[in-house]
């Protein structure tokens, strides 16, 4: 497993605070992984192109660690590639809506860094049109152990999602190029 943590919850969301982005800390780092996922990179300015907002000004040291502790697990080979959600003591609301953020952040970004030219297998075609699904829906008020249990489902779904589209875009382009 890789031993890239992800910066806390917290840490990104006072990054977020102090940089005055209009976004969600699920909703960054899903952006930050749909942005990698699509071939996105880190050059300078990373920040304000995956959130399409010219605006937004040089990603501090939190989101630094933030990116770089993505790609990091992105690549990893034991797949140990983890979602930046709330933790288990949270409502099933709070965790459900930061997983939909989080498909709604990855979806803009992907889009942005892999363009037209996506080059996806048909599991990557469905496994988009899934997230693209749920980021279209709604966190419930409540729920039941089964619903928590559909929930760590999707969760791992989302999770297996983004590596699959990392491995069509990014890993296949680097592929592709190193071929030719």
């Amino acid at each position: 497993m890789t031993t890239e943590s992800l910066p806390a919850p917290e840490a990104v969301e006072a990054s977020i605070r102090r940089l005055a982005l209009a976004t969600t800390p699920a909703e960054l780092h899903g952006a930050v992984s749909g942005w990698l996922a699509g071939g996105g990179d880190d050059a300078p300015g990373w920040l304000g192109r995956l959130l399409a907002d010219a605006e937004a000004g040089e990603a501090d040291d939190t989101l630094q660690v933030l990116r770089a502790a993505t790609a990091a697990q992105l690549e990893d080979r034991s797949f140990g590639f983890t979602l930046l959600l709330p933790e288990a003591e949270a409502t099933l609301y709070q965790r459900s809506a930061a997983l939909f953020e989080w498909c709604r952040g990855f979806l803009g970004a992907f889009g942005l860094a892999a363009g037209e030219a996506q080059g996806l297998s048909e599991e990557g075609r469905e496994a988009l049109a899934d997230l693209a699904k749920l980021a279209a829906a709604a966190p419930q008020d409540s729920g039941d152990d089964e619903d928590e249990s559909a929930l760590a489902e999707i969760e791992e779904f989302v999770r297996v999602a983004a590596l699959l589209l990392h491995g069509d875009c990014a890993l296949g382009r680097r592929h592709r190029q190193s071929l030719n």
